[in-house]
């Protein structure tokens, strides 16, 4: 176990020595390194699965101690490779905004057509429907306001005191009948049939 994990220290050390390599290396080389270290991290990855195989049949008072070396290799590895991985994600990234610059240097301008089509149809029906629910809000308004007013002119009709002496003399009914009508409506309201 001591020399596979002495074998699988320097693949580390080795390995971190290359990715230093990385930011210096030229563009047309730089994939042969990425894929270089990809596949010693591979191999250590396949070295660390065997340690963790012999850490398991170390003797007990020994086992611990191993485990935690493995463990640190481990994590060691873990760190290489997302520090390969973010180096990618970062050469990606700046190699499609130097195409991005590359495109719009090597594009030519001209004038615009003499025919401009703007793509207002969407904007024109939303506006439309919003002038429609406006005026069907103000309609709607205007309807309840009328209303109220209606009802407070016949509150004023029932409640004033020239309503029913008005009403009295177009219905030809004597005063008892009409005293009971009025007393209903002040002290119950308007009976329901």
């Amino acid at each position: 176990m001591e020399t596979l994990y002495h074998q699988t220290n320097k693949q580390i050390q080795e390995v971190q020595s290359l990715m230093g390599n990385l930011e210096k290396t030229d563009r047309q080389s730089v994939h042969l390194l990425e894929n270089e270290l990809q596949i010693r991290i591979d191999q250590i990855f396949n070295q660390l699965e065997r340690l963790e195989i012999l850490v398991s049949k170390e003797p007990p008072n020994r086992r611990q101690n191993a485990k935690l070396r493995v463990d640190q290799l481990k994590y060691d590895v873990q760190h290489l490779r997302t520090a390969l991985q973010n180096f990618q994600h970062r050469r990606y990234t700046r190699e499609a905004q130097d195409r991005e610059r590359e495109e719009l240097l090597s594009r030519t301008f001209t004038t615009n057509d003499a025919d401009t089509s703007i793509p207002i149809d969407e904007t024109l029906q939303f506006n439309t429907n919003l002038h429609n629910a406006h005026r069907g809000m103000d309609d709607l308004l205007g309807s309840g306001s009328s209303i109220l007013n209606g009802l407070r002119d016949q509150r004023s009709t029932l409640k004033g005191g020239d309503g029913l002496p008005g009403l009295a003399s177009d219905v030809p009914l004597s005063g008892g009948p009409i005293r009971r009508c009025w007393t209903w409506l002040t002290c119950w309201g308007s009976p329901t049939p």
